[in-house]
């Protein structure tokens, strides 16, 4: 009967990407045309406000089959939810309904997590274990997360174990999508991605699968702008984050210690607490680290109102502000110190500490109130490129436009100019893409608008290491206003960047004092 049911499941697994690649092709055919179709349809209507309202409702329509196709096929194209979600990139509708799901991973069942990791450990679970959750604390799309207790110890751990077959089914999502982008560019786009879906090719250890979805929902976003009568200008180089580390969690497990160790020696107190790896029980599938108690930043509004705490109050603006300078001055010391960096600070992977809400009460100053979780993501900067953006992180804090020009061009990023006042509108592109803090007056950003710095001035070349970068600000800013506080990561980090330049010879102690002079007169208002 095993033999038997082993057979089956070697011929199921055969099956499962053909099926699976079936169903998102049915799935996106069908948005797809049925974006193309009302596009025919709204060009009859005249009158401009009936237009965006046609809009509104066909964008309902696409972002309910967007949510059943991300729902049903699960895994990876949860990762597609939660990147779509973000209202910088995606219509307003979209957003509304693809929120929900970021957080809805179906869990592996707990017989089949058992067998992975008796399997991995080589050891029985009761052995091993003296409690053992059976229920996770979470799930994604690559791994779960179950909270447990090894024999002998008296504080419990978190054991992350990895979907059995998620990194096929992932590499068959990853084809459909490099498919379907191709199919975009060549009929109604004119972006240059041939060299991203020709890094998409390479092993599954160097992914580039952000960028892949960005490109994606770029194109989305130009259809409800009229696709085709806006020229996107070209771009010579590939757009990639490296995402192997979180198929191989040994290699997850070196870069949590790597990081954890730069914020704790570098700190008399450590921005963001990082999880202790459990060494002895570490393979590519299974990671054990220790239990941090907190609650989800998500939640941490319905915290406060069971302590008593108004969400528009002092205390919780205090303490809102405290959590977000806490993260941004951790990810400031990894990017311009360090080089490496954690690249995934979306709200899941935030974590307020217990013992940092017990001071919600008073002034919630605690620096350990954050604790920053899951290290699949990280990127490794090369020296040049740190330095290169930290003299960029210079010029946007400064409001020096000319700096911003010379950073970009150090940096690799090629633009075209669009308009007359150039050296204005590059430093409102540069606060666009590598600043957190919104203009006044502005909700959020609208990139596809023709006032947006992007239509004035196109972004031609944009270096592959700097993606990580980018997504990384967007997420925290996306934080920031989901907190209701205006932060500039620039001005807070200025001092970091200027260290970092200083240390490699490139700022003078001539230039520190003139850098400090300019900047209290600035203060005084001088």
């Amino acid at each position: 009967m095993s033999v038997q049911s082993d057979f089956q499941e070697k011929v199921s697994a055969c099956f499962r990407p053909w099926q699976r690649s079936f169903q998102f092709w049915v799935r996106a055919v069908d948005i797809y045309t049925g974006y193309k179709v009302f596009q025919l349809r709204v060009g009859f209507e005249k009158n401009a406000q009936k237009q965006e309202a046609m809009w509104e409702r066909q964008h309902e329509v696409a972002a309910e089959k967007i949510y059943n196709m991300c729902s049903d096929l699960g895994g990876f194209f949860l990762k597609v939810a939660q990147l779509i979600g973000k209202p910088d990139l995606a219509p307003a509708a979209w957003v509304r309904r693809l929120v929900t799901l970021c957080d809805q991973a179906p869990a592996t069942p707990y017989n089949v997590i058992r067998a992975v990791l008796e399997k991995e450990l080589d050891q029985n679970l009761d052995e091993l274990f003296e409690s053992f959750d059976v229920d996770p604390l979470g799930s994604a799309s690559i791994a779960q997360v179950h909270r447990a207790r090894l024999k002998g110890d008296k504080k419990d751990v978190v054991v992350k174990v990895q979907h059995p077959g998620v990194q096929e089914l992932m590499m068959t999502d990853i084809h459909n999508l490099q498919a379907f982008a191709l199919y975009l560019q060549k009929i109604d786009i004119k972006f240059d991605i041939y060299s991203l879906t020709k890094e998409i090719e390479k092993q599954v250890h160097k992914i580039s699968v952000y960028a892949l979805f960005t490109l994606i929902i770029y194109c989305f976003s130009l259809a409800r702008r009229r696709m085709g009568k806006k020229d996107m200008g070209r771009s010579s180089n590939t757009l990639s984050i490296k995402i192997g580390y979180e198929f191989n969690f040994l290699r997850e497990a070196d870069a949590m210690d790597r990081i954890r160790r730069f914020l704790y020696e570098n700190n008399r107190k450590s921005p963001v607490m990082v999880p202790r790896v459990i060494r002895d029980i570490v393979t590519r599938r299974v990671l054990v680290m220790e239990y941090i108690d907190g609650t989800p930043i998500l939640k941490l509004g319905d915290e406060m109102a069971k302590r008593g705490i108004s969400p528009d109050g002092k205390i919780a603006a205090v303490a809102r502000q405290n959590i977000l300078k806490s993260l941004s001055l951790a990810y400031g010391q990894m990017i311009l110190r360090s080089g490496f960096f954690h690249a995934d600070p979306h709200p899941g992977n935030i974590l307020i500490c217990k013992g940092a809400e017990a001071s919600m009460h008073l002034s919630f100053s605690s620096f350990n109130q954050v604790a920053l979780l899951d290290y699949g993501q990280v990127k490794d900067l090369p020296k040049n490129l740190r330095l290169g953006y930290a003299n960029l992180i210079l010029a946007i804090a400064d409001g020096d436009a000319t700096r911003a020009r010379e950073s970009f061009k150090e940096l690799g990023i090629g633009t075209l100019s669009k308009c007359e006042d150039e050296q204005k509108e590059m430093l409102k592109l540069a606060r666009g893409m590598f600043d957190t803090k919104l203009p006044p007056g502005v909700k959020m950003l609208q990139p596809f608008s023709e006032e947006s710095s992007v239509k004035k001035i196109a972004v031609e070349a944009f270096p592959e290491e700097l993606f990580s970068i980018l997504r990384t600000l967007q997420i925290l800013r996306g934080l920031s206003v989901g907190l209701g506080i205006s932060h500039s990561c620039a001005e807070q980090w200025r001092p970091i960047a200027e260290e970092a330049l200083y240390n490699a010879g490139r700022v003078t102690d001539i230039d520190m004092k003139r850098s400090h002079r300019h900047r209290a007169r600035r203060k005084s208002g001088k």
